[in-house]
């Protein structure tokens, strides 16, 4: 069957969006690709799955709530929309403004945003503009010009985004014929967790899940403001979509925690990292650095004793890794140069 986006194909579980003002790119309906080497290696006796967001259109889950809020705000007669950005946000408003015909203007931390992520939102035609400060300082900016002026909102604080982001709590369910026993998630903003929640508890509602799962969120160490309790002021972390001091959704992020039973820690940039690369390379699935942040959780909480045998484990994978070269290239093995010659290459490739 033809894939027509999340707006149309889960209509029954969002607010109403007139079928002319739908703006998709087919969004959603991402694999969630069993990981059977990485559960033998970090978690025994588990069932891991990658729900692997890297394959929207734009390359992360930002997509799904982006559908959501530019149908809405053209449904709404809008003819701009703004948001604040640590990059996978601005490339999502970005295309989906280009895609309505409408006008975007970005506004990104100065130097805090991986390459990929800036050109997507510069070649889709935004108006981008750096701010000499970090995604909070960003934040705020946003929030006050939509208030003041003609132009539409469309970061996380846009209740659309969280409805469109529900979706992918739908498409687990789908896939694995319930709910899974826990659900892990990288924390930045805190839209995310906040969303898939939700998803699960309308699923649950309507029968199409027999069970909800334990909702496990991981921060980064130096941008961990809700397991720290209080607001970071100059948060830092190489995974920079989570690189966020003052969360929009910290308070349903904590529900979503709380009501399902589950935790929101912390993990360090060297475990990033090494979950980063562990993915990468024993499963073949390539996310930027925030998604590693799933998996680091996941590895933590085995060594804690969280898991039994036969749980199944899904975690999110926000964005591709091509969002983020640069960390790609400085976590690997350099390319060995040398001449053309046949000796040369059997003796390094190991076969002489």
């Amino acid at each position: 069957m033809h894939w027509e986006g999340i707006i149309r194909h889960y209509a029954r579980f969002f607010t109403p969006v007139p079928d002319d003002c739908v703006v998709t790119l087919l969004e959603g309906n991402t694999p969630l690709i069993p990981a059977p080497a990485l559960a033998r290696v970090i978690a025994p006796g588990t069932e891991i799955f990658l729900k692997y967001e890297g394959l929207n259109p734009t390359g992360s889950f930002k997509d799904r709530g982006m559908t959501m809020a530019v149908s809405m705000a053209k449904a709404s007669g809008a003819d701009s929309i703004i948001c604040a950005s640590t990059g996978n946000t601005s490339a999502a408003a970005a295309a989906y403004a280009a895609r309505a015909g409408m006008k975007a203007f970005v506004l990104i931390p100065e130097g805090k945003i991986a390459l990929g992520k800036l050109s997507q939102a510069m070649i889709h035609g935004a108006q981008v503009l750096q701010i000499l400060g970090n995604f909070d300082d960003a934040l705020s900016l946003v929030c006050e010009v939509s208030e003041k002026y003609p132009v539409t909102l469309v970061n996380s604080v846009n209740p659309y985004r969280i409805e469109g982001q529900k979706s992918g709590a739908f498409e687990v369910c789908d896939a694995l014929g319930d709910a899974p026993t826990y659900h892990v998630l990288p924390v930045g903003n805190a839209g995310n967790i906040t969303a898939y929640w939700a998803g699960y508890k309308a699923y649950h509602e309507v029968g199409k899940s027999a069970r909800l799962p334990r909702m496990l969120g991981w921060q980064a160490e130096g941008s961990a403001p809700i397991v720290r309790g209080h607001a970071i002021a100059k948060p830092e972390t190489v995974a920079t979509a989570i690189r966020i001091g003052n969360p929009a959704s910290w308070k349903s992020a904590e529900a979503a925690r709380d009501e399902s039973g589950g935790s929101i820690g912390m993990v360090s940039d060297a475990e990033i990292l090494e979950a980063y690369k562990l993915v990468a390379e024993t499963e073949g699935v390539f996310c930027e650095p925030a998604s590693a942040a799933s998996i680091a959780g996941v590895i933590k909480s085995s060594k804690q004793g969280l898991f039994s045998k036969g749980d199944s484990i899904v975690c999110t994978l926000t964005g591709h890794g091509l969002k983020d070269p640069d960390n790609a290239i400085a976590q690997s093995i350099a390319p060995v140069t040398m001449p053309p010659n046949m000796a040369d290459v059997v003796r390094v490739l190991g076969f002489s």
